[in-house]
């Protein structure tokens, strides 16, 4: 028999406790009552490792409210098992460590099997979170580690290597429906009793709201019920629940990965052309608390990365946004910010300066560094234009032609092309400059190689004479 600590709470589910929160008295007892989560279906992983006694140590990933501690319970109470739930919020490692080092004392019992249960494990750093390889590692516990957090970056990759990844996804407003419909129907665990019921555009706004989370949805559908009165008891509708919430809540961490994902949404969108995908991911990130300097930085990087010179303004434009917000701040300086996304997302596109410079870069690392020509060198002083310094430089402003026709490339890049110019917006009359100015050069040089030739032959001429 399962030795556990939510032993008392899962049979309070079971017998009604009303005084506990609806979100809990709903929670899901067994795998067939989760929503939304393909792992936990009749051919999923999990359903398939329960059903043989082969539960290895799990790390659940997902976002708030997508079942991570309903599946460990639910794991707990499927398999013999002795279960001991820690939160990383509340508990240290220290507590955790002494619970792992007791489950040794254990192996001869009846119930041999510890399923360590760790919320929020991304909340141990790094070197906390070696504290349990060596008990992983025998067999001592089964680690199930729930995080919101993408373990990619919070969590130890030699822990990560000894866990069995589950992903969980987000619930759609159709699995959250389900979720409340069950909530109103059920009679006794959830409201069936109250008589309540959601109009559809109430039901369409409490899932709206709920953003993906299941405990969200059913604390906001309690909250509805409890602020009604029994006028209105048949029918809440969408003023109802939208009296009773306070704001919508974003997922967004700013240090993890959704912070990463919002970013490059928006300059996905941006790259795209798509205004309206733009502003979107602009609001998003303005209303789950982003940094708007860091946004405004980050319109700078697009406006040279991949807007470049097929439209210059669109520097000066990202530059005076991130001035104007600045000086403004919130709420009026997000104007400018948005004002700079509308242009940024219309100008025309060129990554042309971004692989120039890429590829310069790759010719400094891959080539010797050769000494700069003599012709590009000056000659301040009269040793250094002995030695041949600036010898053959022609100033291009006294031509008539405006170019020299020298080569400032060093011998082993001469004829590289850095630059290619796209066929787009300014960088189009760009391109035909860039062909003028090489045909003046080619012209020049050709100029110059006929004296040379004819004095060439003169003296084979006068050798011949001889």
């Amino acid at each position: 028999m399962t030795d556990t600590l939510f032993d008392d709470q899962i049979e309070g589910a079971s017998s009604g406790g009303s005084a506990r929160p609806l979100a809990d008295r709903m929670r899901p007892r067994t795998l067939d009552e989760i929503v939304g989560q393909p792992v936990v279906e009749e051919k999923g992983y999990l359903r398939r490792a329960i059903r043989v006694d082969r539960v290895p140590s799990l790390i659940l990933w997902g976002p708030p409210g997508s079942g991570k501690t309903t599946i460990a319970r639910i794991i707990a109470c499927e398999i013999p098992c002795r279960f001991v739930p820690f939160s990383a919020v509340t508990s240290g490692i220290k507590e955790v460590k002494e619970v792992m080092a007791s489950t040794a004392l254990l192996r001869d019992s009846p119930v041999r099997r510890t399923i360590l249960f760790v919320d929020e494990i991304h909340r141990f750093n790094r070197s906390q979170q070696d504290a349990f390889l060596p008990y992983v590692e025998r067999g001592d516990i089964v680690l199930i580690g729930a995080t919101t957090e993408n373990p990619s970056f919070h969590i130890n990759a030699a822990l990560m290597s000894r866990c069995r990844l589950v992903v969980l996804k987000e619930l759609s407003v159709d699995d959250l429906r389900t979720i409340v419909l069950d909530a109103l129907a059920d009679r006794e665990r959830g409201l069936g009793e109250s008589g309540i019921r959601l109009t559809d555009d109430g039901m369409a706004t409490l899932v709206q709201l709920a953003s993906g989370d299941a405990r969200r949805a059913l604390n906001l559908l309690e909250l509805v019920a409890h602020d009604c009165d029994d006028a209105e008891k048949r029918a809440l509708d969408a003023e109802a629940v939208s009296r009773v919430d306070q704001k919508k809540v974003l997922l967004y961490d700013r240090a993890g990965e959704e912070h990463f994902n919002l970013i490059s949404a928006l300059h996905k969108s941006l790259r795209e052309g798509d205004p309206d995908g733009s502003l979107y991911w602009l609001a998003r990130m303005l209303s789950a608390g982003e940094d708007p300097l860091y946004i405004a930085r980050r319109l700078v990087r697009f406006a040279t990365e991949d807007v470049g010179l097929a439209d210059p303004q669109g520097l000066p434009q990202a530059l005076a946004a991130w001035d104007a917000f600045s000086r403004l701040g919130s709420p009026e300086g997000e104007l400018a910010l948005a004002q700079a996304v509308l242009y940024l997302a219309l100008a025309p596109k060129s990554n042309s300066a971004y692989e120039a410079l890429a590829m310069a870069r790759r010719a400094v690392e891959e080539k010797p560094a050769e000494p700069v020509p003599m012709v590009l060198r000056n000659a301040p002083t009269k040793l250094m234009e002995q030695q041949g310094y600036g010898r053959g430089y022609v100033y291009s402003h006294a031509t008539d032609l405006g170019v020299g026709g020298i080569d400032c490339l060093p011998d082993s890049l001469q004829g590289t092309e850095f630059y290619l110019p796209r066929d787009r917006g300014f960088e189009k009359q760009l391109a035909r400059r860039l062909a003028r100015f090489r045909a003046l050069r080619e012209q020049v040089r050709a100029q110059r190689a006929q004296p040379a030739e004819q004095e060439a032959s003169t003296g084979r001429s006068d050798q011949t004479n001889r």
